[in-house]
């Protein structure tokens, strides 16, 4: 088949699960200029799991070409399915695929793409090709909120599991503490609740020494797994400043 009739096939297996119902509410929630079918995230990502069962002759060329085509359609569960099979196929990805995933945060202009990316693309991609920082630098200080957001969160899961670059977030978070951006300050803040469980003297000491400039909606998920001495300590500080 073609690389249009794969794209058509995919979305007439998508079509199969659709729900009006909920694709009306999706797109309310989201704020969605895309057509939404409506499609559950356990029947997607079935049909991700039959798809590529199907077409093991899919290499790494061939699944880029097939999600940049899924993606530039204006649906959303199509550049969903897009995601879910760049994360089945992510072992086969190389470090200069980092640029494919920085156009698709580009262009994906809603946390529900973003975040999936960057925490479980991006991120992984640079732990296994840590020359790629020099990146995640770059996008830490790019004019699009969402590279800055994907800066921060593409290091979240090491960090989740006791190790990753501490300083590194450090750096990105600092430099944007004080931004008005919601999606900015809830991501300094989902960072540093994830690092609070292993290492909250890390989060206490980050929030404590920046009480003053910390947001509300970064101080509240930051403390949420503090012990209860530091996040009443906290609380004060926060609530004299």
């Amino acid at each position: 088949m073609t690389l249009t009739e794969t794209v058509a096939e995919v979305e007439a297996r998508l079509r199969r699960h659709a729900k009006p119902e909920r694709a009306a509410g999706a797109k309310r929630y989201l704020k969605s200029d895309l057509e939404f079918l409506g499609v559950g995230v356990p029947d997607l990502r079935r049909e991700v799991r039959l798809w590529s069962k199907e077409h093991p002759e899919l290499d790494r060329v061939g699944l880029l070409k097939l999600c940049r085509a899924l993606w530039q359609r204006p649906v959303h569960e199509l550049r969903v399915f897009a995601i879910e099979l760049l994360r089945a196929g992510r072992g086969s990805l190389n470090g200069s695929d980092l640029a494919f995933l920085e156009w698709m945060l580009s262009e994906a202009n809603t946390w529900a793409y973003v975040d999936a990316i960057a925490v479980h693309l991006a991120g992984p991609l640079v732990e296994s090709f840590p020359e790629l920082s020099s990146d995640l630098d770059r996008w830490a200080a790019a004019e699009n909120f969402w590279l800055r957001r994907s800066a921060m969160l593409a290091l979240l899961l090491p960090l989740r599991r006791g190790s990753g670059d501490w300083r590194r977030f450090e750096r990105y978070a600092d430099d944007m503490l004080e931004e008005r951006e919601f999606f900015i300050r809830k991501a300094i803040g989902w960072v540093l609740r994830e690092v609070s469980k292993k290492y909250p003297e890390r989060v206490s000491e980050f929030v404590g020494s920046r009480v003053e400039r910390v947001s509300g909606v970064t101080f509240r998920e930051a403390i949420k797994y503090l012990p209860e001495r530091d996040r009443e300590r906290l609380l004060r500080a926060y609530r004299s400043r």
